[in-house]
């Protein structure tokens, strides 16, 4: 009998950003109250929500685009503040003139982000231009209005910038690295990451923090998920048996199964008439080899797969001179179970990593896997610290015993959130002296 869990409806808390907005508001509202109300705070509100961004190097871009669009709008609007009296005064209906004069100087300030290819600012120049001509023609002194306009928009965004730069932790973990599992882990159930992970991680990662994954996907399986993050240090692929550098999209370690023992596997596969594939690594590529089958599953399987660009499947007898990186069978589970029992009872067990298990993603096959007896996560992470010469190793699965950190299936956001609370404690930790 089936039963189908009950998903659970989970309402997002309210993030760091959404905090800080509150904060830049508040802080806009105190600076006016200390300029005794001279200026009008909903500018500087403006400008400081605008800055206020997940990610720094976004806050610094805005605000740059908002200097630049108020520099542009407040010249404008001056210069139409200064002419109003001459040109729209002596006009028999102001409202119209106004409305046509304005509408062209709309064309000027745009024109001009175009001519100094500063067109991201544009929108800013005309919010700024509009502030300034649309209500306030009739202030005594243009010169000190739009100073206090631009005073505005300025105050709003030091303060967005001062905000979003805030970190209450004060001294960050640089020294370890984070590693973590994958499926089930850091992914949901939908095989994604969720839009809080992806922002933290960016985040923390920017800022200097050593992360990275562990799993046996492929590195064509796994980068499709993890596009969105930056990714700085290699990652360990296929259960241990590579390391992988996603920015360079090269090989930095592998271990091997060497030719001759890859040719008695298959040999063995050919003869039990089993569906096989034979993953083998030329010059940072991914080859994958496969025979002659029928199996459908194993088809529609090639078919979805072959699509990536960082796997290549070749329908041909392996070489006879490849180190295989690992081997790969999926076939129905009776074939699979019995196959198993001949890698055993001939000592391949003994001789290589091989593991099995049965498929989630179609129903009534399994897998083996066959790597180098070397090619575990241990030792990937042992040279992986070595590498990024850090002081301490944290891991994060749902493997009860196999990682430093137990996960939650259910629960996608909670690497991330522990990760967080390690990188950047609240509290600094003193070493004890011993």
């Amino acid at each position: 009998m089936n039963y189908q869990k009950k998903r659970k409806i989970q309402i997002p808390g309210i993030g760091m950003r959404i905090i800080k907005s509150a904060v830049a508001i508040l802080i806009c509202y105190m600076v006016n109250i200390l300029r005794g109300g001279h200026g009008m705070v909903f500018y500087s509100q403006l400008a400081a929500l605008w800055c206020v961004q997940m990610y720094r190097s976004n806050t610094k871009k805005n605000a740059i685009q908002r200097t630049i669009g108020t520099v542009i709008g407040a010249c404008y609007g001056l210069l139409y503040l200064l002419i109003y009296p001459k040109l729209i005064y002596p006009c028999q209906n102001v409202e119209v003139a106004e409305a046509f004069v304005i509408s062209v100087a709309i064309v000027l300030v745009l024109y001009t982000t175009v001519i100094l290819k500063k067109q991201q600012s544009s929108y800013f120049s005309c919010v700024v231009f509009l502030s300034i001509v649309v209500n306030h023609v009739s202030d005594g002194n243009p010169y000190l209005f739009v100073w206090n306009r631009f005073l505005d928009t300025m105050i709003g965004i030091v303060v967005g910038i001062t905000v979003n730069d805030v970190r209450l932790c004060l001294h960050p973990d640089r020294n370890t690295l984070f590693i973590s599992g994958l499926d089930d882990t850091l992914l949901n159930k939908e095989e994604v990451l969720s839009a809080f992970s992806k922002v933290e991680l960016n985040r923390m990662i920017d800022n200097g923090m050593r992360f990275t994954v562990s799993t046996m996907r492929t590195p064509a399986a796994l980068l499709e998920p993890m596009r969105d993050i930056r990714l700085k240090w290699p990652v360990i692929a296929m259960d241990g048996a590579v390391l992988y550098d996603t920015q360079k999209h090269s090989y930095l370690r592998v271990y091997v199964i060497s030719s001759k023992t890859s040719q008695r596997l298959m040999q063995r596969m050919i003869e039990e008439n089993i569906c096989w594939y034979a993953n083998v690594i030329i010059d940072d590529l991914l080859v994958i080899y496969y025979g002659e089958m029928v199996d459908r599953t194993n088809l529609n399987m090639i078919e979805e797969l072959r699509t990536s660009p960082f796997r290549n499947y070749v329908r041909r007898p392996l070489p006879q001179n490849e180190d295989v990186t690992y081997f790969m069978l999926l076939d129905q589970v009776d074939k699979i179970a019995f196959f198993y029992e001949i890698l055993k009872q001939e000592g391949y067990t003994n001789e290589l990593k091989i593991i099995t298990y049965p498929s989630q993603d179609y129903p009534g096959y399994a897998y083996i896997k066959i790597y180098n007896k070397n090619a575990t996560k241990e030792n990937m992470i042992r040279y992986l610290k070595e590498m990024t010469n850090s002081e301490n190793v944290v891991t994060f699965g749902t493997i009860p015993g196999q990682y430093d950190v137990l996960i939650h299936e259910d629960n996608a956001n909670e690497v991330v959130r522990k990760v967080r609370k390690m990188y950047e404690p609240m509290i600094v930790k003193t070493k004890s002296v011993k």
